[in-house]
């Protein structure tokens, strides 16, 4: 068998597959649950812990007296990675991702709606990766836009300075860091929670462990710490943190990774997570009596 038979399988194989159909199914789920989950008076307490560091900023340079300077600038800087990593990463998007995601499959089965969608001939595989992207997705929206406001309104009121930091410094590389550690804590955090939403009927408690887990990982030999998302997380963030006390557990970085490895290693464990949801879709039963 030569090479063009070999690849004129693989196009035959390919065209067989339903990838068109999952892909026009996933599109409809993600439209469907954003329009459900992402402008409703539920979610009105997540938009709250996504903006309330940004209203707090703001309130500070409406009312605030500062010193316009470089050393305020660096001190500032280190403001704002604190406001990312202790409060977004370890609280913010934590939280909001608990709600959100846990919410795609046991929201249904509060207002028993879930079997309208068991009953549809989609693969339960497509519904668990249609839930997950149109909760990342309105996860992502909300506090990217938070983390940007944050940026923004640190470095504006700095004039020409602040700009001069933003584009012809080490601001706008930043920036990009700290969006890209928000998406994937997203991501990773969703993922979780999508998967405990399926295991257990309340996630609530699991959920809890989860976030004693994360904290105290830093202390765990190294393979353990690779299965928390804070782990990936700290060695993406553009500015580390001089924390003394015990909140110095949080910025303990072990073994320092490449950004790419951490990248990678966060992505092939969400994907992990996600293969076990699509498992456990298998397993689910609908009892709403139980609910």
């Amino acid at each position: 068998m030569n090479a063009q038979d070999l690849v004129a399988r693989a196009q035959k194989w390919s065209k067989e597959q339903p990838w068109r159909l999952f892909g026009s199914q996933i599109s409809i789920l993600v439209r469907n649950e954003v329009r459900r989950n992402l402008f409703t008076r539920r979610r009105i307490w997540i938009y709250l812990l996504a903006l309330i560091p940004a209203l707090i900023i703001l309130t500070h340079l409406i009312v605030g007296k500062y010193n316009v300077d470089v050393a305020q600038m660096e001190i500032d800087t280190q403001v704002l990675a604190g406001i990312v990593q202790l409060y977004y990463f370890r609280l913010g998007i934590f939280f909001a991702c608990m709600a959100i995601f846990t919410w795609l499959f046991r929201g249904e089965m509060v207002e028993r709606t879930l079997h309208y969608q068991f009953l549809v001939p989609v693969r339960r595989e497509v519904l668990v990766v249609g839930k997950f992207l149109a909760g990342g997705l309105v996860a992502i929206t909300l506090f990217e836009t938070a983390v940007f406001a944050c940026f923004y309104l640190t470095y504006a009121r700095f004039g020409s300075a602040g700009k001069s930091y933003v584009f012809d410094g080490p601001g706008l590389g930043q920036l990009g860091s700290y969006l890209l550690v928000t998406a994937l804590a997203c991501l990773g955090y969703g993922a979780v929670f999508l998967a405990l939403s399926l295991l257990f009927k309340n996630p609530i408690v699991p959920g809890v462990v989860i976030m004693g887990w994360e904290a105290i990982a830093p202390i765990f030999p190294a393979w353990a710490q690779r299965l928390s998302v804070t782990f990936y997380l700290k060695h993406l963030c553009p500015v580390s943190l001089p924390v003394i006390g015990p909140l110095a557990i949080f910025t303990i970085v072990a073994e320092p990774v490449s950004p790419f490895i951490a990248v990678l290693g966060l992505l092939c464990l969400i994907i992990a997570i996600l293969a076990l949801s699509c498992f456990l879709i298998h397993r689910m039963e609908i009892t709403y009596t139980a609910e």
